[in-house]
């Protein structure tokens, strides 16, 4: 399993938000340079990244930031956020990116899905944001009636390998994961399951471990302290 730190942009500052409520965000870092290499001090491989900006206007607001990231340091950078378009992907995937996270569009516009999958395979991961258990699109902005497994499994079948589930009730709160709907997940589908939202402490990392997840995003409990990035990397390759 691997653990992503996580580097969320919004006016081109390093924020965390609650619950996915903008008004909540809160500055967590002075520089995204700077707190990226400390991640790759810290022995992370890759690097969670959101445009929070571009999520909520369907559009790319904040590329340069992840583009220099990746450019400028080790790590394997995926990136989520505003993504609408084939061209856009191809402009993150050809400037360096590693993987591009597919999230409102994957229930607006399948065909974008199908057709990112197509071209370029496990670089296309589908960003999956639920409350009580609906999805949620457009930043979290606006709801649905789709069940988070019903999208996941048709994610899947268009030859999607990587999910990312966030259950938004629990983003950025530090009250542990929703690990009843990671293993329901799981028990679903044949892909790689990254967790997202929630993690508090070392006992989350666990029991993602335990779950067989393929990776876990850890924002807010690494910038407020209640976990160590390094503690975190040796706990899943131990």
């Amino acid at each position: 399993m691997i653990v992503l730190p996580a580097i969320d942009i919004l006016g081109g500052k390093c924020v965390r938000l609650t619950q996915g409520e903008y008004t909540t965000a809160g500055q967590v870092a002075q520089d995204y340079m700077a707190t990226a290499l400390q991640f790759q001090k810290d022995g992370a491989v890759w690097l969670h990244m959101v445009d929070l900006d571009g999520a909520k206007e369907g559009k790319p607001v904040n590329s340069e930031i992840f583009l220099d990231v990746a450019k400028n340091t080790n790590l394997k950078v995926e990136i989520g956020g505003g993504i609408r378009a084939l061209e856009t992907i191809d402009y993150y995937l050809n400037g360096g990116i590693s993987r591009v996270i597919l999230g409102s569009v994957a229930l607006k516009n399948k065909q974008l899905v199908i057709d990112a999958v197509k071209k370029y395979g496990e670089k296309i991961a589908v960003g999956i944001d639920a409350k009580n258990g609906m999805v949620a699109t457009e930043g979290w902005l606006d709801g649905s009636n789709v069940n988070y497994i019903d999208l996941a499994k048709e994610m899947v079948k268009f030859g999607v390998k990587y999910i990312i589930y966030t259950d938004i009730s629990k983003d950025g709160t530090l009250s542990g994961i929703s690990k009843e709907h990671y293993a329901e997940l799981s028990k679903a589908v044949d892909c790689n399951i990254i967790a997202s939202g929630g993690v508090k402490d070392i006992s989350d990392i666990i029991a993602c471990k335990n779950l067989d997840l393929y990776g876990v995003i850890c924002g807010k409990a690494i910038y407020n302290g209640s976990l160590e990035l390094r503690e975190a990397i040796a706990t899943v390759n131990a």
